[in-house]
């Protein structure tokens, strides 16, 4: 049975949803319950750094072989990879580790870049604020705010490819829906792409 959170939880995402077009229909699964991250976030306003320096090898930012009928200057999103996927040319991409959202918050889409911003304000969404009636309503860009030192925004959705205070969730599901990535290859990342890339969400 669908508790009252569960259920209060899809009557607000039904607008957003149903104004997808049918290439978008993936983006919706609904909740049996809150599932938990595969890792413990960390709290808004600590700062666990910038660098991927303490990363695995295979989440730093590398190039990689990749056979793709896209564009170069695309992105391809593996959310169960846990990888980003820039395309260049002649079959390579440029590979960044990434955090994913937790089981219940992945989607799937085509989507482009909206607007990008530095040092982005953070404000959780309502649907947020009753899973996490503790977080803060507001926080101004700066280290220690989850949003990073960039962000990408997707379409008109809620969703972004953005910077952390946390790099060891990187390669983890703790997120809603976005996409982290540690504030070193954010910053690099929003440098090489610009408003309007296509943007490719698979599972």
């Amino acid at each position: 049975m669908i508790d009252r959170r569960t259920f209060a939880l899809g009557v607000l995402a039904a607008p957003f949803f149903a104004s997808l077009t049918p290439a978008h229909a993936q983006f919706f699964r609904p909740l049996q319950s809150i599932p938990e991250p595969t890792i413990q976030d960390v709290d808004p306003g600590v700062d666990h750094g910038s660098s991927d320096s303490a990363l695995p090898s295979q989440f730093r930012r590398q190039p990689v072989f990749y056979r793709t009928t896209e564009a170069p200057g695309t992105i391809i999103i593996d959310t169960s990879e846990r990888f980003l996927y820039l395309i260049q040319p002649n079959n390579v991409a440029l590979r960044y580790g990434i955090g994913v959202g937790r089981d219940g918050f992945t989607w799937a889409g085509i989507l482009k870049i909206s607007r990008k911003a530095e040092w982005p304000d953070w404000t959780p969404p309502p649907e947020m604020i009753k899973r996490q009636p503790y977080l803060p309503r507001f926080m101004a860009g700066g280290p220690g705010n989850p949003m990073g030192a960039r962000a990408l925004y997707l379409g008109g959705t809620v969703y972004r490819i953005h910077g952390n205070n946390a790099p060891e969730t990187i390669g983890h599901a703790v997120s809603s829906g976005c996409f982290r990535l540690v504030n070193d290859e954010i910053s690099d990342l929003y440098a090489r792409v610009p408003v309007g890339t296509k943007v490719i969400v698979r599972h």
